[in-house]
């Protein structure tokens, strides 16, 4: 097993063949001057540029920089998960490639995880140099994203974050879900996380790859890891809930248009009945007990996929005594 070194920088990158020599020399410089053994892992998420042979080349002067190649464009999430297996420093430093981040933040985001407790620090661009049609929607979607998970960041996407070995083996990071990585730590039970003011840079090479639809897709991300984190291992305690309350009003409604007709026949004798298929109830009362039963079997399915799927490795054990890993 590889020796445990101070710190581990993740670059994800997607054509940024200009920029990339230069930070690597500027995070060589920064961990020179303060003594880390350290290593850099770019990870080429399927650039089609001359990036890879630039990371070749800066390979061939630097051993501590190394390079993973994907395919094709699968993305930052997957970027980011496949460079947290490859690490084996005590820190973990997450960065952008276009000179952006300042790896000059790298010492005080390594003292706060070593010498202040936190598990998690996430970098603040509190002073951003960006067309205020990223910065608005940027503090809406921060805004929103406190609110439903309970963590008091203020920038949740900046790409400059510092994390505890642990942290980084032993959270899955897919899809889109970058954005919400100190979400995903917290409910994994690493919650001493912390915010540190960073340095915002101007772009100084290239144009920036993400569009506005990356809010849209970041809410949809956000619903969708609070369902996931909440009920993945009791998914009938969602649909069951609401599979009970759907066929309940449904049974409500049936009792309810049922006793009109007997009622109207035997008690107030009346002449001319109206037809239960013909009353706007029946069918409402039909869809609620219809929707309250495939609630129910969606329930029971996924428990059932729940139980063939669960692994021992999805549970975190922070320490160990007497017993081998």
């Amino acid at each position: 097993m590889p020796n445990k070194i101070d710190i581990s920088v993740i670059v994800p990158l997607f054509n940024e063949e200009e920029s990339i020599r230069e930070l690597a020399q500027w995070i060589k410089k920064v961990m020179d001057a303060h003594n880390f053994t350290y290593e850099v892992i770019f990870v080429d998420d399927g650039s089609n540029d001359s990036s890879w042979e630039k990371i070749s080349e800066i390979n061939s002067q630097n051993s501590n920089c190394k390079g993973i190649k994907f395919n094709r464009n699968y993305g930052k999430s997957a970027a980011l998960h496949t460079g947290f297996q490859q690490t084996n420093g005590e820190v973990v430093v997450t960065m952008d490639a276009d000179l952006q981040d300042s790896p000059d933040e790298i010492p005080a985001l390594y003292k706060m995880i070593k010498e202040e407790g936190y598990e998690l620090v996430s970098g603040w661009k509190k002073k951003r140099h960006d067309p205020i049609t990223k910065t608005i929607p940027s503090k809406f979607f921060n805004g929103v994203t406190r609110i439903i998970s309970g963590i008091k960041l203020h920038d949740f996407n900046c790409g400059l974050k510092a994390y505890d070995q642990r942290v980084v083996k032993n959270i899955r990071v897919y899809g889109e879900m970058h954005r919400y990585i100190p979400v995903i730590a917290n409910w994994n039970g690493f919650s001493k996380i912390g915010e540190k003011v960073v340095e915002h840079r101007e772009r100084k090479y290239g144009t920036t790859k993400f569009g506005i639809e990356r809010f849209v897709n970041g809410f949809l991300d956000l619903l969708s890891i609070t369902f996931v984190s909440k009920f993945k291992k009791q998914p009938m305690h969602f649909f069951g809930m609401w599979g009970t309350i759907s066929f309940l009003f449904g049974f409500v409604f049936t009792l309810k248009v049922i006793w009109d007709k007997l009622s109207a026949i035997y008690i107030y004798k009346t002449p001319v009945v109206r037809e239960i298929t013909d009353q706007p109830l029946f069918f409402l009362a039909l869809v609620a007990l219809v929707v309250g039963v495939q609630l129910f079997l969606a329930g029971f399915l996924a428990e059932m996929l729940t139980m063939n799927f669960s692994s021992r490795s999805e549970y975190i054990v922070s320490e160990r005594i007497g017993v081998d890993k």
